[in-house]
């Protein structure tokens, strides 16, 4: 019995794993997107943010 549920805590952990990396992968391509945008902004306009 206690393997069992030591079992289902094991794959709900993994599941919560694979699930932390594929939003962390997805924050990083919407940051490069919106670094992106951002960048095409201020080379239309000639100026800068900083």
């Amino acid at each position: 019995m206690v393997t069992i549920v030591f079992t289902w805590i094991g794959a709900v952990l993994g599941i919560v794993v694979l699930l932390a990396m594929a939003v962390g992968a997805f924050a990083v391509q919407v940051d490069d997107a919106l670094a992106d945008r951002r960048q095409k902004a201020t080379e239309s306009t000639g100026t800068s943010l900083f």
